[in-house]
């Protein structure tokens, strides 16, 4: 059996055992979510009453989409602004359609791959942590040597900060 479901304003045909990517629901891993407004239902050719359909999925991950790059330029005026984005993503796995469930068979090693892959994405951030944490002191000393090197650079004697004064232009003497 097939749905059409409504989710984050798209529609989505669903069967049980589908994998999807929505716009963020709440919720965690593991959690099982309705899907409530049904848009279409049926099986073939034969069309249901979506109003009786209820479809369920299971949260496989909270996730962000690709990055989307917006550049904003305006010729001849230097203006460029250049600012990325990610999309919150949930994704799903459609349980049941109606009365239909998912294989049993079909959904265990699923299920195997998914406690597999949090295992990966637990430990890449351990190892990101000490970059992260080694990166600010080296912005730091680097700060402290900026400012140690502008005030090492002698002045030169009798300069002044202030520009020189302009001399106001003499008044012609008027004949009479």
């Amino acid at each position: 059996m097939f749905a059409v479901v409504r989710t984050g304003g798209k529609q989505y045909r669903v069967a049980a055992g589908d994998k999807i990517a929505v716009e963020k629901l709440a919720g965690e891993a593991g959690d099982t979510v309705t899907l409530g407004d049904v848009l279409l239902a049926g099986e073939g050719d034969k069309i249901a009453d979506a109003s009786k359909v209820a479809v369920s999925a299971e949260i496989i991950a909270q996730a962000k989409s690709e990055k989307v790059v917006v550049f904003k330029k305006r010729r001849r005026h230097n203006y460029r602004r250049k600012a990325g984005h990610r999309q919150q993503l949930t994704l799903l796995r459609i349980t049941a359609v109606g009365d239909s469930k998912a294989e049993k068979k079909a959904a265990a090693p699923k299920k195997e791959e998914a406690k597999a892959a949090p295992a990966k994405e637990e430990a890449a951030p351990k190892k990101a942590a000490p970059a992260k944490t080694a990166a600010p002191a080296a912005k730091a000393d680097t700060a402290e040597k900026k400012p140690a090197a502008k005030k090492a650079a002698p002045k030169k004697e009798g300069a002044t900060d202030k520009a020189p004064a302009k001399k106001a232009p003499a008044k012609k003497a008027e004949k009479k």
